[in-house]
């Protein structure tokens, strides 16, 4: 949730009363509900909030959403809370699967990727092809350093281990792994991460690294070709 005191938008509720409750608390007004892809615990909560607050729903263009909504596809240009967002089509994930990057004058990006990029992780080429979320991660590890990214899931502790098994003599990463189980050991989130981060620790982001490559072809002799090896970290990491 991103609210600025009075207005709030929501991205991604697969439960409604979560949110409901966080408003009340809040005493805020729910202004939109921002969707990036079709899977139920990304959209459970949406006709439900729907029908309470009357916000405004938007989703990708190419996807099975509940209706009704505003359809919004790659280049898209849309304004809540005062704030101006675009749309980057990521698919991979799932086909239609869109993130939502806001630009801010006066503080670090925002980036909402749904289950695209994790932190010092991607998320299942479910219905994707590794190309296409090779060239989605390019997108967005294309966006400035300080960019904050909101991803939809606390899956950092477990990405970690597998990147580990991956680079182990990454010292980024044997420091961030520290600094996340500290967070969570204190019931912290360890979200939103940055780019300039993930691009130290994150071995989706890092698969042309020479550290990466030889630690896949590890497992799989046969990756060859750049997109080859994505395929490969994304099954070895399937498989971890």
């Amino acid at each position: 949730m991103l609210h600025d005191g009075r207005h709030a938008l929501v991205v991604d509720p697969g439960a409604a009363q979560p949110v409901l409750e966080a408003l009340q608390r809040s005493s805020l007004q729910l202004e939109a509900i921002l969707v990036t892809h079709h899977h139920p615990d990304h959209t459970g909560g949406v006709d439900a909030l729907r029908q309470a607050t009357g916000a405004r729903v938007l989703g990708p263009v190419g996807e099975v959403m509940p209706e009704p909504l505003t359809r919004v596809q790659d280049g898209t240009r849309l304004t809540c809370l005062g704030l101006e967002f675009e749309v980057i089509a990521v698919p991979g994930h799932t086909a239609g699967h869109i993130a939502y990057y806001g630009a801010l004058a006066d503080r670090a990006p925002l980036l909402f990727c749904g289950d695209t990029l994790f932190s010092a992780g991607c998320g299942r080429l479910f219905e994707g092809s590794p190309a296409q979320m090779l060239a989605s991660l390019d997108r967005l590890a294309a966006l400035p350093d300080s960019t904050r990214v909101c991803c939809a899931h606390e899956y950092t502790l477990s990405n970690l281990k597998f990147a580990c098994a991956v680079e182990a003599d990454n010292q980024a990463l044997a420091a961030y792994l520290e600094t996340a189980r500290g967070l969570r050991a204190q019931q912290q989130p360890t979200l939103p991460t940055t780019l300039l981060l993930e691009r130290q620790i994150n071995p989706f982001l890092r698969s042309r690294e020479p550290s990466v490559i030889r630690a896949v072809r590890g497992f799989d002799p046969s990756a060859s070709d750049e997109v080859a090896v994505f395929a490969a970290l994304r099954q070895w990491k399937n498989q971890f």
